[in-house]
């Protein structure tokens, strides 16, 4: 495994920032993620509403949940390709016109209209909604790496402390006001909004310093030559899954225009590989976003089936406070049990690993939490600490290299990870209750089947999600067998899902491990920093929003 950026002694560095001055631009950041966060909760607790007053099943759900992250893709890697030439501010910019676009889309939905026509306006409202929360990570992420580049793990995951706490604020306003007191999914889906006039205040007239690689005039090429053809097949691969799903293109008109873009990619980088060690960072930040944003887009749902409804969300809302309070502790952590990051990273997917499997075996509420506990200690710290790796490993690539892994991230959960899950549940529900009572299965089953990588899976047909609901709400009495016999195949599935969904983070383990093992072979862990210029010096000043 080479790693193709050497650890060169820092000649120059990023302009001066004021202390007070980097905080502030630290909160506006964490402010922006936060908006992604509440929405991101709020969505996953209103799943059950679309399926009850729509009829859609777990898979059709699994898609609009996944579209509701794929559009990050998009929005963070094309915002990191431009964000160090057009400057963070436009961006911003074009991330709260998204915002409110998503909402205008998300909400044109209406219970008389056709199923599919309500299935497209919740898709690609969740489409925009991404893409504005992928535009707005383009910026935070370079901004806090650049910011603070004597320790980025450490303000990287303060960051993104934000994400758990918007999960939080998300939960709780879903509880509340959904549970308590009969909000309607849009009136609770509109809160985000309040988060993103916010991030949009803080954001106002802030200045804006620029990267390492764009203080040293590097070149887009040039920023993405550690990128190369190895870490464009890992992006050229999920998009080509994206164009096939949204879009219904065929394999091969998928995998062209996939592979046009590769080529793209090698001609901007004069045909280079790439460096082996980003190119593992891309693969396994995909596992990373499948098994830590797919299991989230999912778990409140699991968890309120295995207790209640209102349960999984104080659970969700419980598993957030966790992750909030720990990514506080990154520093402390690695400091005081002499970890690099990347230990950090294998203790933490194994550690979520196991947590998944307890989940999946725990039937009270005390055995949840403890369960729940030992997983959000172990997915807390993937998604920062990844970018701090790639951000202190290739700081030539400037924002391009984090962006990029942040769109991998998101489109793996958007395209694996949450419609995975929902292909899991449908297919483990639908084999127990047809294993059971094949009888009952065929009057509940789905009028579709739902796919999941076809050359790897087969069609599956899972349970319709308004007879679900209903058999699900029906009294638990002698009268209603044939609904209990439902409800119990339904919560199967859950379980065995999550058991499946465990082999993610125990793989990811064994690659971290690897990693581990080369940083030994070359002296260690050291974060690396440019030296010289190259292309045309970067010139100008501090961008200001306006």
């Amino acid at each position: 495994m080479s790693d193709s950026t050497q650890t060169l002694p820092r000649t120059s560095s990023i302009a001066a920032v004021g202390d007070v001055h980097r905080k502030r631009l630290l909160w506006a950041g964490f402010m922006a993620i936060l908006s992604t966060g509440v929405g991101f909760a709020i969505r996953g607790g209103i799943f059950a509403n679309w399926g009850a007053e729509y009829g859609f099943t777990a898979g059709q759900l699994g898609e609009i949940g996944g579209a509701g992250l794929t559009g990050f893709c998009f929005g963070v890697i094309i915002g990191g390709v431009i964000a160090d030439k057009i400057g963070y501010g436009k961006l911003v910019c074009a991330a709260f016109l998204l915002h409110i676009l998503s909402a205008v889309v998300t909400f044109a939905t209406n219970t008389g209209m056709p199923k599919d026509s309500a299935f497209q306006c919740l898709y690609w409202g969740m489409f925009i909604f991404a893409l504005a929360n992928g535009t707005l990570e383009a910026v935070a992420n370079p901004l806090v790496a650049t910011l603070f580049p004597e320790n980025r793990t450490h303000y990287l995951n303060i960051l993104h402390a934000s994400w758990p706490l918007g999960l939080m604020i998300g939960g709780i306003a879903g509880a509340v006001l959904g549970g308590m007191f009969g909000w309607g999914w849009k009136s609770q889906l509109s809160l985000y909004l309040v988060a993103t006039v916010l991030y949009g205040i803080m954001f106002f007239g802030q200045k804006f310093p620029k990267s390492e690689a764009s203080q040293k005039g590097l070149s887009l090429g040039e920023m993405f030559k550690d990128v190369g053809i190895l870490g464009g097949l890992v992006i050229c691969f999920l998009i080509a899954l994206f164009f096939h799903g949204a879009f219904g293109l065929s394999n091969a008109a998928a995998y062209g225009i996939a592979g046009v873009l590769l080529i793209a990619i090698g001609i901007i980088t004069r045909f280079s590989i790439g460096a082996i060690l980003l190119f593992v960072l891309f693969a396994t930040h995909a596992l990373v976003g499948a098994v830590e944003l797919g299991t989230d887009q999912w778990i409140q749902n699991i968890t309120g089936n295995i207790l209640t409804p209102t349960m999984g969300k104080w659970l969700f809302v419980y598993t957030s406070l966790i992750m909030f309070l720990l990514r506080f502790c990154a520093h402390f952590i690695e400091k005081n049990l002499k970890l690099s990051p990347v230990g950090l990273l294998a203790i933490c997917a194994t550690t979520a690993a196991i947590g998944l499997n307890l989940i999946s075996i725990s039937s009270t509420t005390g055995m949840i939490m403890l369960a729940l506990l030992v997983y959000a200690a172990g997915k807390t710290f993937f998604w920062p600490t990844m970018l701090a790796v790639a951000s202190d490993r290739f700081p030539r690539t400037g924002a391009v290299a984090i962006s990029i892994m942040g769109g991998i991230g998101m489109m793996s959960a958007g395209m694996i990870g949450a419609p995975g899950l929902g292909y899991a549940k449908d297919r483990f529900a639908g084999e127990e209750l047809a294993k059971n009572n094949p009888a009952i299965y065929q009057e509940y089953k789905a009028d579709k089947s739902s796919a999941f990588l076809p050359f790897v899976f087969q069609d599956s047909t899972g349970l319709d999600g308004k007879k679900l609901a209903e058999a699900k709400a029906a009294p638990k009495d002698a009268a209603h067998t044939k609904e209990a016999a439902v409800a119990a195949a339904d919560l199967q599935g859950d379980r065995k899902t999550l058991k499946a969904d465990s082999a993610i983070p125990f793989t990811m383990a064994a690659i971290y491990i690897l990693i581990a093992i080369y940083f030994k072979s070359i002296g260690g862990y050291k974060i690396v920093h440019l030296q010289g210029t190259s292309g045309a010096a970067a010139a100008g000043k501090d961008e200001v929003v306006t």
